[in-house]
């Protein structure tokens, strides 16, 4: 306990120090209360509504999970749907074979070494202990990111039980609420997983693009309390409707929604610079204030990066965006 008082006084000490050199190098007064407050941690929390980011957003760069966390901090992002990939490499999980070139069919050699990978992978699933993710999620949460979501390729119909079991407690350990997959066509499939997401008390949220509807997820969502929808509204948008009635009439049923900026369906349905679209960002995240919604706005970078910049420097433009619209 003295050791801790210690420890405590010497940061309290340090704390005062550096708030002092602050004020003797005469920082604007406006910079000290954010300073204060984030200790230098990232902080994409703006006015209660949690501005995130999927990994899948940085594919065009290296994706460590050591790498990933320095990418949300570059960005100033502070919450993250992680890809399966990421968090799986970090555990130890088996390594995927090289991807063959283009997109042209597998030799009988490469679709053996597929198989044997895919067995690997059921059999490490199976038994993997959470100890990484759970030190997974500790590196995030010391550096002011939180993990809310998790995509693991393990959530298909051909993924055993003890795969899809393993996706969620995955989940569960990095700290997120949610397991995020494409919505699966055969409802089965849906029973099946918002079975098992029960067990474990994650919410299977399930994703869509262009072929989304105003009532696209009704079966899952009747089937279990644990389906629940990863809405993406810049895709809803480019399939010819506004997110805005159904965002209101089923926000109790989103655990998180991506954000992108595309043309409706009208105008082709391009996917732009955030601010060049059709997609109502400004008054879906004004709506997410009023109402007090909890599921993040995730920042899912899909337009083509400009010349001269890059993912981060796009996914900062992003947050900035968002950071500006609500008033932050």
């Amino acid at each position: 306990m003295a050791d801790q008082e210690i420890s405590r006084r010497q940061f309290l000490g340090a704390a005062s120090l550096a708030l002092a050199g602050i004020t003797m190098a005469r920082v604007p007064v406006f910079g000290m209360p954010a300073i204060i407050k984030n200790l230098g941690k990232p902080n994409s929390l703006f006015n209660g509504v949690q501005v995130g980011v999927i990994s899948y957003s940085w594919r065009s760069m290296p994706g460590s999970a050591e790498q990933i966390l320095q990418y949300c901090v570059d960005s100033n992002i502070s919450a993250i749907e992680l890809m399966g990939p990421t968090g799986e490499a970090f555990a130890g999980a088996p390594q995927a074979p090289a991807r063959p070139a283009g997109r042209g069919q597998l030799t009988p050699e490469q679709k053996a070494e597929q198989d044997e990978y895919t067995k690997k992978m059921a059999e490490w699933r199976a038994t993997v202990s959470m100890d990484k993710f759970v030190q997974l999620r500790k590196m995030y949460n010391d550096a002011g990111v939180k993990i809310y979501g998790f995509k693991p390729s393990a959530l298909g119909p051909n993924n055993t039980d003890a795969e899809v079991d393993y996706a969620f407690r995955a989940a569960k350990a990095l700290g997120a609420n949610q397991a995020n997959v494409e919505l699966p066509a055969d409802p089965a499939q849906t029973q099946r997983l918002g079975d098992i997401a029960a067990k474990n008390k994650v919410y299977a949220g399930y994703h869509g693009h262009t072929q989304e509807t105003p009532t696209w997820w009704d079966v899952a969502l009747g089937q279990s309390k644990y389906n629940a929808m990863n809405f993406d509204m810049g895709h809803y948008v480019a399939a010819g409707y506004d997110p805005i009635p159904l965002i209101e009439a089923k926000h109790d049923k989103i655990v998180s929604m991506h954000v992108k900026d595309r043309k409706n369906k009208a105008n082709g349905g391009a996917n732009l610079p955030w601010g060049q679209g059709d997609t109502p960002i400004i008054a879906v995240l004004e709506l997410m204030r009023k109402n007090k919604y909890k599921f993040p706005a995730t920042i899912e970078l899909e337009y083509d990066i400009p010349a001269g910049s890059d993912a981060i420097k796009e996914t900062a433009k992003c947050v900035e965006y968002a950071r500006k619209a609500l008033g932050a």
